[in-house]
C-alpha cells in the first residue's frame, strides 16, 4: 500500500495518535472515509459521462480500446527508439574515452 511497510505504518499511526489524541481519531477517520467515497463517486460519474458521450458519437468500448492500444504501441515504440539511440550513443562515447585515455589502472 503506497510503498509503506508495516513498521512505517505503525509509526505513522503512533504520530497521528500523539498529534490528534484518541478522541479525534474516529472523527478524522469518518471524514476521510466520506471524502474517499465522494472522490470515488466523482470519478465514476466522470467515467460514465465520458462513456455516454463516446456512445452518442458512435464510439463503443472496443473501438476506444483499439484507439488507445494504437496510441500506447506508438508511445512504446518511441520509448524504445529513444532508449536504443541513447544506449548506442553511450557505448560510442565510452569507446571514444577508452581510445583517448586508454585503460585506467588503479595504482596501489
Amino acid at each position: 500500500m503506497f510503498g509503506i511497510g508495516g513498521g512505517e505504518l505503525v509509526f505513522i499511526m503512533f504520530v497521528v495518535l500523539l498529534l490528534f489524541g484518541s478522541d479525534k481519531i474516529p472523527e478524522i477517520a469518518r471524514t476521510m472515509g466520506k471524502a474517499m467515497a465522494q472522490l470515488k463517486n466523482a470519478t465514476n460519474d466522470i467515467k460514465h459521462e465520458i462513456q455516454k458521450g463516446a456512445e452518442e458519437n458512435g464510439l463503443d468500448a472496443k473501438s476506444l480500446s483499439e484507439m488507445t492500444g494504437g496510441i500506447n504501441s506508438q508511445i512504446n515504440q518511441v520509448k524504445e527508439d529513444i532508449l536504443g539511440d541513447s544506449v548506442v550513443q553511450a557505448t560510442k562515447i565510452k569507446e571514444d574515452i577508452e581510445d583517448i585515455a586508454g585503460p585506467v589502472k588503479r595504482s596501489r
